[in-house]
């Protein structure tokens, strides 16, 4: 058990924190529903990247994973440093991107702008104390697509000392599975040019539709992270307030749904019934997809009463003074000299559209003020698209001229989100923002991480052909 308190909690799966072993061993999710926990603060921690077989619906998933056990969830207290060491046990080079962290750039993860990838067989430690509390997590940036597809994921929790009765991390992932158990295609013409390529098994915490048990009579804080390669998710569980947005604590605010775009996390608070079971629904889908099940077991008398979170404290820019700018996400052109190709109708009626083709050979289908980044393995580096000086405010409207919804994740600083013209949201704090289709959303920061941080569409495919760039704090 690796929680501090745990009379409440005898229900999470036992966790070590001894080195990864490199093989091929079968492993399956707890069958609790819950994943393997992991007290991570001011020790040495290292994170094996290495093929496992999983059970997933199938005997043989030929997965990626961290550890011995798919999605490990790291936990620290606010204050304590991270001292992970990647051992990378794969047969192509790797990274780890702390997705949400504002800490230093040389341990942002990003292979050729702020490291040298891990070669097969190397190791590389990463050592920080992240400066906020809240829910985070960790994933490859190099091969994204097949890497994070495979199962290399999981969670950070920075905890911010308010005790709930129960905390239940629930990591949202697909995974694209044939009727074999083999993987299917994690890039594709289909998925790259449009919404992405979606999993064909649904699952939570490595489980379709987990059923998790939770003390009755209880407070619960829910920790849903979506680290999926592309689905969209809209998020609706009975009862339950908003207290935190990727991390970022909110005046709490009765959960109606809420969008949960890949990358997105969101903090509910759950007064969990006596004996009602509570279902954690995805109504993105024409028909509605139960994601999870909270069962209660047992009760108490009453929950403990659970006090607010405290919000992170950030410098506010100067929207009247800030630097302005309007980004514009665009769809990438079709490679020169092959202007207005005809689709090509086969005798079966299936269309092959060569311009989406020739894009995705050349590997762009999408741009950020009109530029592609030029290859998916980052070697080249384009120029950046923003050079700010440490300490200056931004103020950047996010207008996607796409007919497809993005997802946009800054790296190394949370974003303000001001207002949107679409998609209703209060303000609040996020590294990670939809903006719809012909959508303008307005967010702002302070430049106060200095170093080269990417900004990129978090749909993966969309990142991989093209809609990524870089820009520079010095």
């Amino acid at each position: 058990m690796t929680h501090d308190t745990l009379s409440r909690r005898g229900l999470l799966t036992a966790a070590s924190a001894t080195l990864a072993l490199a093989g091929c061993a079968k492993v399956a999710a707890p069958p609790t529903g819950r994943l393997t926990e992991i007290r991570a603060g001011n020790r040495p921690l290292t994170l094996t990247a290495a093929p496992h077989t999983l059970n997933i619906g199938h005997d043989s998933v030929p997965a990626w994973v961290y550890r011995e056990q798919p999605l490990p969830v790291l936990r620290l207290k606010q204050g304590e440093e991270v001292q992970v060491t990647l051992a990378n046990a794969l047969g192509e080079h790797t990274s780890i991107h702390w997705h949400g962290i504002r800490g230093p750039n040389a341990m942002d993860g990003v292979p050729y702008l702020t490291q040298a990838p891990v070669q097969p067989g190397a190791h590389f430690a990463y050592r920080f104390t992240p400066p906020d509390t809240g829910t985070f997590f960790f994933h490859p940036h190099c091969n994204t697509a097949e890497q994070l597809g495979r199962g290399l994921v999981g969670a950070l929790v920075v905890e911010d000392g308010v005790s709930f009765d129960d905390d239940v991390v629930l990591l949202i992932k697909d995974w694209r599975l044939a009727p074999d158990g083999g993987f299917l295609p994690f890039l594709t013409t289909a998925g790259a040019s449009r919404a992405g390529s979606f999993g064909t098994v649904r699952t939570v915490n490595g489980i379709p539709s987990p059923k998790i048990a939770v003390p009755g009579k209880s407070q619960a804080r829910l920790r849903l992270i979506n680290t999926d390669s592309a689905r969209i998710c809209e998020i609706g569980v009975k009862g339950a307030q908003v207290i935190a947005i990727d991390g970022n604590a909110v005046t709490p605010f009765a959960l109606d749904t809420w969008r949960l775009g890949p990358a997105m996390r969101l903090d509910l608070s759950l007064r969990v019934p006596a004996s009602e079971p509570v279902e954690v629904i995805d109504y993105f889908s024409a028909t509605p997809v139960t994601l999870a099940t909270l069962l209660p077991s047992g009760s108490d008398d009453a929950p403990k009463p659970v006090a607010a979170l405290e919000p992170t404290r950030f410098q506010e820019p100067d929207l009247a003074k800030g630097w302005q700018h309007t980004l514009e996400l665009d769809a990438s052109a079709a490679p020169a000299g092959y202007p207005d190709i005809p689709p090509v109708v086969l005798p079966d009626g299936r269309r092959i559209d060569l311009a989406d083709s020739l894009c995705l050979a050349q590997g762009t289908f999408w741009a950020l003020d009109g530029k592609s980044w030029p290859e998916r393995d980052h070697r080249r580096l384009p120029p950046p698209l923003f050079t700010f000086a440490r300490g200056e405010s931004v103020v950047l409207t996010l207008s996607n001229e796409t007919s497809r919804t993005h997802p946009i994740h800054i790296h190394g600083h949370t974003m303000k989100v001001l207002s949107a013209d679409r998609l209703k949201r209060p303000v609040h704090r996020a590294d990670t923002v939809l903006v719809l289709p012909n959508e303008r959303v307005q967010v702002a920061f302070v430049a106060d991480n200095p170093g080269n941080w990417m900004i990129h569409c978090h749909v993966i495919e969309h990142q991989e052909t093209g809609m990524m760039g870089w820009f520079r704090v010095s």
